[in-house]
């Protein structure tokens, strides 16, 4: 079953249960994923990681959402942002813990050779391919930059 079939199947139980917070999150990523439909066309078939793709961006603009309404004190729009936040991340897969994410990042520093921060950018490209959906670019980054200085 696609992450489409699943998303209008949870709709329904939503609306069932009137889950208010459950219902807006998940209209907006089947909306989201309505739209990549759309835009590839009619007779491309849409891929998981597509999919996937749609759903960290969604989770990266609420999480960005919620630091800018917790500095604004916003305290409504906050619990919204973090309630879709939930709902969206359990249909992302599970985050690597830290100790995972160095040991994954080790291995690409050792498959591309890099030495020093100047190849940074080659570092990256593999590990955010590598790791998509696993861990976030920010973490990432943070990993990349520590274990090249």
């Amino acid at each position: 079953m696609s992450l489409y079939d699943t998303i209008s199947k949870d709709l329904i139980g939503a609306i069932k249960s009137r889950n208010q917070s459950d219902l807006r999150a998940l209209q907006g990523i089947k909306a989201q994923l309505q739209l990549l439909r759309t835009e590839k066309g009619a007779g491309t078939e849409i891929t998981e990681d597509d999919e996937l793709k749609v759903l960290i961006r969604m989770a990266k603009q609420r999480r960005d959402s919620s630091d800018i309404y917790e500095k604004k004190g916003r305290k409504d729009l906050l619990e919204k942002e973090q309630e879709e936040l939930v709902v969206i991340e359990r249909y992302l897969p599970a985050q690597m813990s830290d100790e995972e994410l160095e040991t994954a990042v080790k291995a690409v520093i050792t498959q591309t050779g890099a030495s020093s921060m100047a190849q940074m950018g080659m570092v990256m490209g593999m590990a955010s391919k590598q790791l998509a959906g696993k861990a976030d670019g920010k973490r990432i980054s943070e990993v990349v930059k520590r274990l090249l200085s």
